[in-house]
């Protein structure tokens, strides 16, 4: 009897104890069952704009590591068929486009013979060698993967490029930055006071099926270049892009 007794207080603390613990249970069980759409490499944090939920520029899911994002991106810079048509086939008319484009900056005093310029995102260099025909000979691409003598090999996430580099450069590959503020501020940092920013983007169209951001405003483009103003915002017709924006970088930034 005095047994019974005994076990009795010890069986009602444990009960007690179980029940204030299954709270705490439930909450590890469900930050287990969390899916996790981004895990990133050490060093690397969440895009700014998916912290700040920032509604006109949107990261697209599906990357599970820096390393996952820049295997597709090569999936289609290295893609033979892509390869062979942007060297051939597209590669007159690219450049005749470009040339276009390049000609139009340089009448409005944004772009002259003797700017230092970088093509970011350059893939094989049409690009380059539109400003090399219009005159600019001090012009170089920069890709994932090199095109010599054209484009030379580097992430545009971090340029391999010393401070204030550049007078002038030139991306239609947006679209494809994973972390749209570093894709920014590298271009910020490589181009000199003063100097001329050139980005052709899809707003209200979206972009090709390895794009890694959908933009929906001009203003949130805007809004990534801290250190520059903007120059003009005009519709062009480059190649699925629809919007060209123009920045020069501050003085004294």
């Amino acid at each position: 009897m005095k047994q019974t007794k005994t076990k009795l207080p010890i069986l009602k603390y444990f009960l007690i104890s179980v029940f204030l613990s299954l709270p705490l249970v439930l909450f590890f069980c469900l930050q287990l069952r969390k899916p996790s759409s981004v895990v990133l490499p050490v060093g690397k944090s969440l895009p700014e704009n998916l912290i700040a939920g920032e509604p006109d520029l949107r990261i697209r899911p599906g990357y599970k590591s820096y390393e996952s994002y820049i295997q597709r991106q090569l999936n289609k810079t290295l893609n033979p068929r892509l390869r062979k048509i942007w060297t051939t086939r597209d590669w007159d008319r690219k450049i005749q486009v470009f040339s276009r484009f390049f000609a139009d900056l340089k009448r409005q005093g944004l772009l002259s013979n003797s700017s230092r310029c970088l093509c970011v995102g350059a893939r094989v260099g049409q690009e380059v060698e539109a400003l090399k025909r219009v005159g600019v000979s001090s012009s170089v691409g920069m890709d994932l993967v090199p095109y010599p003598p054209l484009v030379v090999k580097g992430d545009f996430h971090h340029q391999p490029f010393d401070d204030e580099t550049f007078d002038f450069e030139f991306s239609n590959v947006f679209d494809h930055a994973l972390y749209p503020e570093k894709f920014a501020g590298e271009i910020e940092r490589t181009l000199r006071p003063g100097g001329v920013c050139v980005l052709h983007v899809a707003v209200s169209r979206r972009s090709d099926k390895y794009s890694a951001n959908d933009l929906y405003n001009v203003e949130a483009l805007v809004r990534l270049f801290r250190r520059s103003e903007v120059v003009h915002v005009r519709k062009v017709d480059g190649f699925g892009l629809d919007t060209e924006v123009a920045f020069r970088k501050k003085t004294g930034s």
